[in-house]
């Protein structure tokens, strides 16, 4: 199926009645790409879980045009503290879990009593759920337009070099953000982080007015929490700067690329290597595009210089330590 522009209303059209029929769409998103399909069909949502390769169990993220479409998936809606962060963030790259309307979106939600919930800020995004909308679709579950545990998608392109021709792709650019949304547990009474983004805590607490507590075994699953997940085709190795040089200081395998954060480690002469922002949310941008392409370039293994250890890089280094953790 072709690539379409996403904004052109007749490609807007298309797609929101492909999505009413029950049949796949990639959409942009500000975070990351997404697989999409309405949510309150559990046959659509199986078609997801079939082309990604992903278990049937493990919850997808349902995408709302605003917080008045919420309620059709949860009847916690105007639950204070929900309410508090659906003012503070949405749209935008918060993910809300909540409790589950019974009967409603089984599939989407991996067959547990939660629903994970967001509504996206790219223009496009937006557009296209409100489209649907009109045509009886509350929600649209989407994870990341990719095969599962791979790399997510930050462009178009990348969907087609996943998916070739298989789907409908809707083109809305880059993303502006770069990585998947933040989790926040709020089926506990208090809000728990699942997955750290580009929010920080400290955001997502000044908006609470209350303590954000890590993640714990009682947790429910969500996406992108596995332990392995975000991997290129090749190993990745996550070092800090001392551990890089001294390692890079020794023999090395032939095809290592290096990605930098910093400007304290030198990359041999000859040896692929990208310098990746020291700003955090710049670096969350081009992280996975980097990552493509430096598989791409036909690296073998795949050097990352750790970035710091502060609450605004939380998101890149989640990623990064899942990325390694396939390896």
């Amino acid at each position: 199926m072709p690539l379409i522009d996403g904004a052109d209303p007749h490609a807007l059209a298309q797609a929101a009645a492909h999505l009413a029929a029950g049949e796949l769409v990639a959409l942009p998103t500000e975070t990351v790409y997404g697989l999409g399909a309405r949510a309150d069909d559990d046959a659509a949502v199986a078609k997801i879980f079939a082309a990604k390769g992903r278990p049937s169990d493990h919850p997808l993220i349902v995408h709302v045009s605003d917080a008045a479409e919420a309620p059709a998936f949860t009847p916690a809606a105007q639950q204070p503290l929900a309410r508090r962060l659906m003012d503070a963030f949405w749209p935008g790259p918060l993910t809300l879990i909540l409790p589950r309307r019974e009967g409603v979106a089984t599939a989407a939600a991996g067959g547990q009593d939660s629903i994970g919930l967001r509504c996206p800020a790219h223009p496009v995004a937006h557009a296209l759920l409100q489209a649907a909308a009109r045509l009886g679709v509350p929600g649209v579950a989407a994870p990341s337009a990719n095969r599962f545990g791979r790399i997510s998608p930050t462009t178009a392109a990348h969907v087609l070099g996943e998916f070739g021709e298989e789907l409908l792709v809707l083109d809305g650019g880059a993303c502006a953000v770069g990585i998947e949304s933040t989790i926040v547990d709020l089926t506990r009474g208090e809000p728990v982080l699942l997955r750290p983004g580009v929010l920080t805590p400290a955001q997502i607490e000044a908006a609470c007015g209350q303590p954000l507590r890590g993640r714990d075994a009682q947790a429910p699953r969500a996406s992108g929490t596995l332990e392995a997940h975000y991997a290129p085709r090749a190993p990745l190795r996550l070092l800090d700067a001392d551990a890089l040089r001294q390692a890079l200081a020794g023999p090395r395998e032939p095809g290592m690329a290096l990605a930098l954060y910093s400007r304290s480690v030198e990359p041999p002469p000859g040896v692929t290597h990208r310098r990746m922002p020291d700003d955090a949310r710049a670096a969350a941008f081009e992280l996975f595009a980097v990552l493509r392409e430096l598989d791409a370039q036909g690296a073998t293994h795949i050097w990352v210089e750790r970035p710091p250890a502060t609450p605004e890089w939380d998101g890149v280094r989640d990623r990064l330590q899942r990325a390694a953790a396939a390896a």
